[in-house]
């Protein structure tokens, strides 16, 4: 009975502890690889505060671009149930145009994020992108 007692109390804490645990979503993963990051460059508190500035603002510089990317492939899916060739040409080569400028927007960024960092700082950072190159999948 005891022992029942204690399996019980063990799986009620356990389910007790997934269910506390936050979902992991987009927002969280990306908090999760900031304080990472921060981390492995030791960032001063004042070189936090200017990374929170500089993506918050890469972020609202980049609300109308995905806006209007939600948008167009809203209207690049009825192009699809309407089998209209030229309106879905016409869509994905504005979502081509886009992503670049979204892809612009982060790496003005990542610029600016990266003449905040000393020499050491710079020096670990290209060492942690070239152990990410190595890691991630190939297409």
């Amino acid at each position: 009975m005891k022992r029942t007692l204690t399996i019980l109390a063990a799986a009620a804490l356990a389910a007790g502890l997934v269910l506390a645990q936050a979902p992991v979503n987009r927002a969280n993963r990306r908090a999760m690889v900031r304080q990472r990051l921060a981390q492995a460059l030791n960032l001063s508190d004042a070189q936090k505060a200017q990374a929170k500035s500089i993506f918050q603002e890469a972020r609202q510089s980049a609300q109308p671009l995905r806006s209007e990317m939600k948008q167009d492939r809203q209207a690049l899916a009825a192009a699809v149930k309407a089998n209209d060739t030229a309106q879905m040409e016409k869509l994905s080569a504005a979502e081509g145009q886009l992503l670049g400028k979204l892809m612009t927007v982060r790496t003005e960024a990542m610029a600016k994020l990266y003449q905040t960092l000393t020499p050491e700082q710079r020096m670990k950072a290209e060492q942690l992108h070239q152990k990410w190159i190595e890691r991630r999948p190939r297409s």
